[in-house]
């Protein structure tokens, strides 16, 4: 079974040759895509795109910085295979129009992304949709469970104002850092 897939006597170096090109061309994208770190809940690797500057910077200057990263609030938590498999699908979907160069250069969050991002306010904040001492809870757990999104409201939390770095004017991130390794830059 296995022979059948070797290629002809005369054929094996060129292609293994070919294959070898091509796994280095993969792992050396993999390596300038920096794919490593979308492995982490790190919210630097999600400025890695030189377009979420403006949303890590307000975030970065944002009550739920304490709290909540990227992940925390972008990826399902219903179990690690669907956040996981999440992130992959939002990754490549990324790193696809960013290839192809198709990007906008105002972000605006797909409809599963809202609805993960929903889930998840409702899954941090469910204390103050029930308590009933809270004035506030009952017009919120109304809004809820009548299809309302948190964010239609909350319409700037935890990003505030994202349409330039004009929003937080003083704002630092991490710089990107060549990917270029220094005995090649020599």
């Amino acid at each position: 079974m296995f022979k059948r897939l070797l290629p002809p006597p005369a054929w094996r170096i060129p292609v293994i040759i070919t294959a070898g090109i091509f796994a280095g061309l993969g792992i050396y994208s993999f390596y300038l895509g920096k794919a490593h770190s979308y492995l982490s809940d790190k919210p630097e690797a999600c400025v890695n795109c030189h377009i979420m500057a403006p949303q890590y910077t307000t975030w970065n200057h944002s009550s739920h910085r304490e709290a909540a990263h990227c992940n925390d609030c972008h990826v399902p938590h219903n179990n690690v295979f669907n956040k996981y498999y999440f992130k992959a699908n939002d990754g490549l979907r990324h790193s696809m129009l960013f290839t192809l160069r198709k990007e906008r250069q105002v972000i605006r969050i797909l409809d599963a992304g809202a609805e993960v991002v929903q889930n998840n306010c409702i899954r941090c904040h469910e204390r103050l949709l029930v308590d009933p001492r809270l004035e506030a809870s009952v017009d919120m757990y109304r809004a809820v469970r009548e299809g309302r999104r948190c964010a239609d409201c909350h319409r700037e939390v935890p990003h505030g104002r994202v349409n330039s770095l004009s929003s937080v004017p003083y704002a630092r991130f991490p710089l990107l850092t060549s990917p270029v390794p220094e005995w090649l830059r020599k």
